[in-house]
């Protein structure tokens, strides 16, 4: 019997998995309450000291009960993705569909002082700012002092990586190269239309 998924789409290297996270920060937080399974879509950042991943999420959020006392969560961080045809190909195959992604699994605890919750919604304002950084969250602006009654932060110590990248490993060089290429552009097309067809 085969394994799955194939050896050669699992990645063990850490700091690859970290670009993801820096890269594509939006993370799918999933979590069982009951049985049943919450999801809640959330900017989350890697704290290089730490180690760790920290956010916050609305306090009336059915989640946020579920981010302390070490509970354990997932997380999914998704890369580029795309559908690969045959014909980028220089040898015969079937279609197929490449993606970069992250599975996690972590220990979640709150983060109840309202100082350190604060620095990280400093903190990861600065992050995302990057690196223009035209807007700078100020710890003492009056806002945060109001806003933080209303967020429940958090951080997750990772105790398990999983680095899903399916790209084309199990081709020929040349082919994986295309594949690369493909990724690319299609990563970069523009998606004006898309966008507009959205938001009407």
């Amino acid at each position: 019997m085969k394994n799955y998924p194939p050896p050669y789409h699992q990645v063990n290297d850490q700091q690859k998995m970290i670009a993801v996270i820096k890269q594509f920060p939006l993370a799918m937080l999933v979590s069982v309450k009951n049985s049943k399974p919450l999801i809640t879509h959330l900017p989350i950042i890697f704290d290089e000291e730490t180690r760790n991943l920290v956010g916050h999420i609305d306090l009336i959020n059915p989640q946020a009960d579920l981010l302390k006392n070490n509970k354990e969560v997932t997380l999914i961080f998704k890369g580029p993705d795309c559908y690969i045809s045959p014909s980028v190909y220089t040898t015969e195959q079937l279609p197929t569909w490449n993606y970069i992604m992250l599975h996690l699994t972590g220990k979640a605890n709150q983060i109840s002082d309202k100082e350190k919750a604060k620095k990280v919604m400093v903190a990861m304002t600065q992050f995302l700012e990057a690196p223009d950084h035209k807007f700078q969250l100020a710890i003492d602006n009056p806002k945060m002092d109001k806003f933080i009654h209303y967020i429940h932060a958090f951080e997750i110590e990772i105790t398990h990586w999983e680095g899903k990248f399916k790209l084309s490993q199990d081709k020929c060089e040349q082919d994986q190269v295309n594949a690369k290429q493909e990724l690319i552009k299609k990563s970069n097309e523009d998606i004006t239309g898309f966008i507009n067809t959205i938001y009407k």
